[in-house]
């Protein structure tokens, strides 16, 4: 459950006096929505619906949380315009086009009221060639490397490094314990989270004849365009020559490793413990489900979608559906698992088949 707060620079804890309450009609006209119910009752904290209490805003997009909607004690929901109860309602209403996507806009005007940190904490270490824009925070324990230049409004949380003539845009945070490696390129509006490595070698070696491997130098780097989101813990090389990029409004989940040379289109989504290998060129718009594994020196076009755990070996066209390893068209997959899941008992009637065939002989 998360509070709408703004507290008074007191020092003192924080309590239900400091919390900034909101009406439904002033939630209403946040969202060009329509308010069914008392337009006064007031708010100050977010919650879910099945935990919904006197005072909190929730959202109702799921048909099966339907029942949910008579039981909960929240004072607000907001709900879709053509939604309509069954039975009587105790919460006032908020009519609009997307509830999931209008509480999102609510949880970002949270975002936005959060108390706001500035300023240099102690310790850091900032080269005397680094340059950055006002409104810098600067969490304890990170390191501005010579030559790097950031922009306006950045928010560095503490034990981050920041590596030489890396360039960081306007209003991006990064947060703690993240390494950016030299010469990488991130955006405006962009968020990383903790635990990310960018820009470091990739996964480069060349056989010898002795069986042993010889390094290959690393000598490109990563460019990160502007809207880009990348989860906890998530890796992205740099590349041998020219860039890895990550384009315009990609989102990357946690946990997730994209190796040198690749670019991924704007917009792309991909979620956790996927891999793409070096090389490999994503299109716009496609959506990649958790534990993908992609190959090498491969194209999988625009609007593509790709099913978890499925294996890619192979380029794949604009607009195609797969799944499976190695994946397939996502309606070809679905018809033959009913094949997949059956064959034990196909093979036991072959077995019964031998066995009466070898009786008759």
């Amino acid at each position: 459950m998360v509070n709408f707060c703004i507290f008074a620079n007191t020092g003192r804890k924080r309590n239900n006096n400091y919390l900034l309450k909101f009406t439904a009609k002033q939630i209403s006209d946040i969202l060009n929505g329509t308010v069914i119910g008392n337009p006064e009752v007031e708010v100050h904290k977010l919650s879910k619906i099945e935990e919904g209490d006197q005072g909190s805003l929730t959202f109702l997009s799921n048909p099966k949380y339907n029942s949910w909607l008579y039981t909960t004690d929240a004072s607000v929901v907001i709900v879709k315009e053509d939604f309509v109860p069954d039975k009587e309602v105790g919460s006032t209403l908020i009519q609009v086009d997307d509830p999931y996507l209008a509480f999102t806009k609510i949880l970002e005007y949270y975002n936005q009221i959060k108390p706001h940190k500035s300023g240099l904490e102690s310790p850091n270490y900032i080269d005397k060639t680094a340059t950055y824009g006002s409104d810098l925070y600067l969490g304890a324990f990170s390191y501005l490397s010579a030559n790097v230049k950031i922009g306006k409004n950045v928010k560095i949380y503490p034990n981050v490094f920041i590596g030489e003539n890396v360039i960081i845009g306007d209003n991006t945070t990064i947060f703690a314990g993240s390494k950016i490696y030299s010469e990488s390129e991130i955006g405006d509006d962009c968020t990383i989270h903790s635990g990310t490595v960018i820009g470091c070698d990739g996964f480069g070696f060349a056989p010898k004849k002795n069986g042993d491997y010889s390094k290959i130098p690393q000598t490109g780097n990563v460019i990160i365009e502007d809207n880009v989101d990348i989860g906890a813990g998530t890796t992205i090389d740099r590349a041998t020559l020219g860039s890895t990029i990550i384009r315009e409004g990609v989102k990357l989940d946690n946990q997730i490793h994209i190796a040198h040379n690749v670019e991924i289109g704007k917009h792309t989504v991909i979620a956790a413990q996927t891999g793409v290998a070096g090389s490999t060129k994503i299109g716009n718009n496609c959506k990649i489900g958790g534990q993908v594994g992609i190959v090498g020196h491969i194209t999988i076009g625009d609007n593509v979608q790709i099913q978890a755990q499925s294996g890619i070996g192979k380029s794949i066209p604009d607009n195609e559906t797969v799944q499976g390893s190695p994946a397939i068209p996502y309606h070809d997959f679905n018809k033959s698992y009913v094949h997949f899941k059956n064959l034990p008992k196909i093979s036991s009637r072959l077995d019964d088949l031998d066995k009466k065939l070898e009786t008759k002989k």
